[in-house]
């Protein structure tokens, strides 16, 4: 009885935005966190997973923020399956977020412009000039020209090749590995909209 009050105890105080961003703060000062992997589904049912970069969460703090290109591999794969997931490690800390949800892409024309310009203000210029770039995975043409206007000018609208990304979070495996015992608890939203939280083994 008393290991079922303490249990209780741990899910109510837990929640797993506000230790994502814990996490987020205390290992800022390594780049390379910024880095998460995104895990989708081909369109033939074999697994694919990449590097992308945290943009940062929506007002909710519920929906992860990321970019992509409307010509890359990964926007088939969310048109045919928008499940998605991403694990995500803090080097820092040792903690490791495994967050499940619904994938979303924002392009030209569609609604919600306003994030997707405002995730295109904060690129860099260098990052910009990506999406100048010639199509990702064709091949190697030296003579094919690479438009450098993001490298040399501020270009205030997108193109229309570049995407806002969204992954809604709908569980969370979160894993602790540092301290005696290792913690980790699983977080998922019920019918109700409502998070459930459950401490369990690591």
């Amino acid at each position: 009885m008393e290991s079922e009050k303490n249990s209780e105890a741990l899910a109510k105080d837990y929640c797993w935005r506000s230790a994502l961003k814990s996490a987020i703060s205390k290992n800022r000062r390594d780049a390379h966190n910024r880095y998460l992997q995104l895990a989708t589904v081909r369109p033939d049912g074999s697994p694919a997973v990449r590097s992308l970069v945290f943009r940062g969460f929506d007002a909710d703090s519920a929906t992860l923020a990321m970019i992509t290109d409307l010509r890359s591999q990964k926007v088939a794969e969310i048109a045919t399956r928008a499940k998605g997931e991403v694990c995500w490690y803090f080097t820092h800390t040792r903690e490791q977020f495994r967050l499940a949800g619904t994938l979303t892409l924002t392009g030209e024309g569609d609604e919600d412009q306003h994030a997707r310009q405002a995730l295109w203000s904060s690129l860099s210029d260098a990052a910009r000039s990506q999406f100048y770039w010639p199509a990702p995975r064709l091949p190697l043409d030296d003579e094919t020209p690479v438009d450098e206007r993001g490298l040399t000018f501020k270009v205030e609208n997108p193109p229309a090749v570049f995407l806002a990304l969204h992954l809604g979070v709908l569980a969370v495996d979160h894993l602790r590995l540092r301290g005696q015992p290792q913690s980790r608890w699983i977080s998922k939203l019920d019918a109700s909209e409502n998070w459930v939280n459950e401490p369990v083994n690591p």
